[in-house]
């Protein structure tokens, strides 16, 4: 059957006029709903009701009554994407360097290049495009590890962003690794906390980010017992990067002798880490980031994604983006990668033996993508499924259109089919921010503009 009119001018103008009402109802019918909730599962025929910002109800033949309804059949409505680590202020520098090497070409051309020359506003340019670009490629939630703070202004300009576009975001704080700044962070934490993170019931949430060891940039930016101090004084969960090798694995092993490890904490990449860092990591509860792209593209120590690891060790990861000056940026990728890779390994390992290779599936990928990318987030309780109680973060993925038709798994189809173009519409928080295939409230001709305008001036003054 073909797609129904899921998202027609009539229905959006309709939810448009009534946005400001608490107790507004929209109900999606008719369509394949792909719970990631583990007591609901898959519904292949079913309705979704949102009251206000809330998942109120789902399953068969719900109420109409007082509704705005969208007819979603021939379409799969999952929850949104869930990115738990991505640089969002490199934005306007995309694909720049596609074919870099190796983490030290990174480090050189971008940060210690680039970054230096950063103004307030390019962070914003910067970050309000990747966190465009998120919602339009489904990612409803993503967490902003900015780690170019190098004013008050600067970090300012990349929260307002966020703020902009009406994304569920997570601004990571930290420093720069190189180059002249403030010397503001991390105390500049708490003047963040007090003006723009004040109420638990923001779209907003903020976290402290460091690294894992004092390799790179050296001690300052390198977590453990004062900056964990700084986070639990805040009342903050922390993010680490660069978390890969024997330097990061005698980290992790301190970390877990100081108490420092746990749920609060997550660890990005993890790639090359020893087997009793893993079990540290399992024993306490530890989140993982993986970037699949990243560590095979870029070389990342082993270049292996680490979800053999993490699964041994009782870890279910979120995935991330990390870089687009040399990655791709939506999560369809993310999880194509690290599926194809997973399952090349595991046939791979037992080749030319009896065994038999265990292999994670499209379910699994999909779950690191939403409800496991929100545990990592630290907000499994808000977004990351369709259960009825948390906010409407989710999407609606034409099924029937030239590339997906006709469906048959809606799993399979979301996972190894879909990609942008077959997004209908996604909703956060209850609100449309995507409709018929457009992100909302976007000046395109302005935001091109802005986008190369900042290009340029970054381009221009790290040659300087």
């Amino acid at each position: 059957m073909p797609p129904a009119d899921t998202t027609s001018a009539a229905v959006l103008d309709q939810l448009q006029r009534q946005s400001h009402d608490p107790g507004r109802r929209i109900l999606f019918t008719g369509a394949a709903i792909v719970t990631m909730d583990p007591g609901l599962g898959v519904l292949h025929h079913a309705d979704l009701l949102v009251e206000g910002d809330t998942i109120a109800a789902v399953g068969p033949d719900l109420s109409r009554d007082g509704a705005v309804v969208v007819e979603a059949g021939g379409s799969i409505l999952t929850p949104g994407f869930v990115d738990t680590h991505r640089h969002a202020w490199q934005s306007q520098l995309r694909r720049i360097m596609p074919d870099v090497d190796d983490l030290g070409a990174y480090v050189l051309s971008t940060l210690a290049g680039y970054a230096t020359v950063y103004r307030p506003h390019d962070m914003y340019v910067g970050t309000r495009l990747a966190a465009l670009t998120a919602i339009d490629s489904g990612i409803t939630c993503m967490l902003d590890f900015s780690h170019n703070s190098r004013t008050p202004e600067h970090s300012d300009a990349a929260v307002q962003a966020l703020i902009d576009t009406g994304i569920r975001g997570v601004h990571a704080s930290m420093a720069p690794h190189f180059g002249d700044w403030d010397k503001q962070w991390p105390g500049d934490l708490a003047r963040l906390k007090s003006t723009y993170f004040s109420s638990d019931d923001l779209l907003l949430t903020l976290r402290l980010a460091a690294l894992a060891t004092a390799e790179v940039a050296g001690p300052t930016l390198a977590y453990g017992p004062e900056l964990a101090r700084t986070a639990h004084e805040l009342g903050l969960s922390v993010s680490v990067d660069a978390v890969f090798g024997a330097a990061s694995s005698q980290a992790v092993l301190g970390w877990a002798e100081d108490g420092l490890l746990g749920a609060g904490l997550t660890l990005i990449h993890a790639t090359g880490l020893t087997p009793e860092a893993w079990q540290a990591i399992g024993e306490t509860g530890t989140t993982i980031a993986l970037a699949p792209t990243s560590d095979a593209q870029i070389g990342l120590e082993t270049a292996i994604p680490a979800i053999d690891e993490a699964l041994s060790a009782g870890v279910r990861p979120g995935l991330s983006i990390d870089v687009e000056v040399a990655l791709a940026g939506d999560m369809f990728t993310q999880m194509r990668a690290l599926h194809t890779i997973q399952r090349m390994r595991a046939v791979n390992a037992v080749f030319g033996t009896e065994r038999e290779p265990v292999r994670i599936t499209t379910h699994n990928v999909l779950d690191f993508a939403t409800l496991q990318g929100a545990r990592t987030n630290g907000l499994h309780r808000t977004t990351g499924s369709l259960t009825p109680g948390k906010k409407a973060d989710l999407l609606v993925i034409h099924a029937e259109d030239l590339n997906n038709m006709p469906l048959n798994d809606p799993v399979g189809t979301v996972v190894l089919g879909s990609d942008a173009r077959n997004i209908s519409a996604v909703l956060i928080n209850g609100k449309p921010r995507k409709w018929n295939g457009r992100v909302l409230d976007v000046d395109l001709p302005t935001l091109r503009t802005e986008v190369h305008a900042s290009r340029e001036y970054v381009l221009n003054a790290s040659v300087r």
